[in-house]
């Protein structure tokens, strides 16, 4: 079973979703915001994909952290970060039973799913 997580308001979540819908592909979706999330999890996706992929660097949750937030980021600080903030997760992040994946991309989706 593929999960889905993230923000159900993100228009790339919607684009995701619309995806998988469209091609009749079930999956769970977890709302980071209702739902919550697992730091355990959060620790597992940052070891597979490192920290750089997890945090959505183009987000407003980034923009609006203090410069020396910014500045010293690394795997512990972003794991703080995302847990008080979860919002600067890039989205959508997709647990595969083999993989984790980060963003949408038709192409990527198609190739994959």
């Amino acid at each position: 079973m593929i999960i889905m997580y993230g923000i159900k308001n993100c228009d790339t979540i919607k684009k995701a979703r619309n995806y998988l819908e469209k091609n009749n592909i079930p999956y769970e979706f977890i709302d980071f915001r209702e739902d919550g999330l697992n730091p355990v999890q959060l620790r597992a996706w940052m070891k597979e994909l490192g920290w750089e992929k997890i945090i959505n660097k183009r987000s407003t949750t980034w923009r609006n952290l203090p410069d020396e937030t910014k500045e010293n980021m690394n795997e512990t600080l972003a794991l703080v970060v995302a847990e008080d903030q979860p919002t600067i997760i890039k989205r959508p992040v997709l647990e595969l039973p083999d993989q984790v994946m980060v963003g949408f991309s038709e192409k990527t989706y198609a190739t994959l799913l």
